[in-house]
């Protein structure tokens, strides 16, 4: 299992001044792999913190109590959801537990500290996402080309955890009211599955195609990139897991026209 992230500071913070307010954190566990990113609210105090308290949540509350790649499916589902539950009272709790620590600025109010997440679980042919707010995922997989045993294998992309539409409601972040309700969960079976990849929404214009790209109609909504997501794997399993050339798209002239934070983390499989 190869595991590699980035996050880089988005062009307008550095330009206020304003630090980096994504976080990411993976933790492997032999063949499974439990990935979190998380992107704290824009123009809160203490979001930063928020972003670095959720990714450190999900990562402990989803590395427990995983089901085996056999289980059933609703073994998964039901897994998945209560363990999204927990990672939001867990949230609400740990950063009540800062907020109880005296200030010198007086009371901070809980959505200073606001922060969306998006975390998964790796375990092939499983993987099982949890998410509230905008950050989105996308699954790789990796099937054969042709048939005997001259064939290759080709790799392909799918968004399968999309952000909001243009037009959607307000935000939710994990300190927002009602977020346990609002949190989103699901479990994927792919034979052919080869990888999973969370960015924050900030690395939406950089990692996702216009529908146009391919032909369609632009009711069939945002599509990953081929060229990002695929050519972003095929590098990675080249050079072992170095995150630097994962860095530098990060950091190049096309991901900077957002102004935003962007952070991406990956997991992938050998791919056999």
């Amino acid at each position: 299992m190869i595991v590699a992230g980035a996050a880089v500071q988005g062009t307008a913070h550095l330009a206020r001044g304003q630090g980096c307010q994504d976080a990411f954190k993976a933790v492997g566990l032999g063949g499974t792999a439990v990935l979190a990113v998380a992107d704290g609210a824009g123009g809160r105090e203490r979001s930063a913190l928020g972003s670095h308290i959720a990714v450190d949540t999900a990562c402990r509350v989803l590395a427990e109590g995983i089901p085996r790649a056999e289980d059933a499916p609703e073994v998964w589902t039901g897994w998945i959801a209560a363990a999204g539950a927990q990672v939001v009272e867990d949230y609400r709790r740990a950063v009540e537990g800062v907020l109880s620590a005296p200030a010198p600025a007086g009371p901070v109010e809980v959505g200073a500290l606001a922060s969306t997440l998006a975390a998964a679980v790796l375990r092939p042919p499983w993987v099982a996402f949890l998410s509230v707010g905008d950050c989105f995922g996308t699954v790789l997989t990796r099937e054969p080309a042709g048939a005997g045993p001259a064939a290759g294998v080709r790799e392909r992309c799918h968004l399968v955890l999309p952000p909001p539409v243009p037009g959607a409601p307000e935000t939710v972040f994990l300190s927002s009211p009602g977020a346990a309700l609002r949190l989103r969960s699901f479990v994927l079976w792919e034979p052919w599955l080869s990888g999973i990849v969370l960015a924050t929404d900030g690395c939406a214009a950089l990692t996702l195609d216009h529908p146009s790209v391919r032909e369609l109609p632009p009711e069939a909504g945002p599509l990953p990139s081929d060229r990002f997501f695929c050519g972003l794997a095929a590098t990675l399993r080249a050079n072992g897991g170095d995150a630097e050339p994962l860095r530098a798209l990060l950091s190049g002239p096309g991901a900077a026209r957002t102004g935003d934070d962007l952070t991406v983390l990956c997991a992938l499989t050998d791919g056999r």
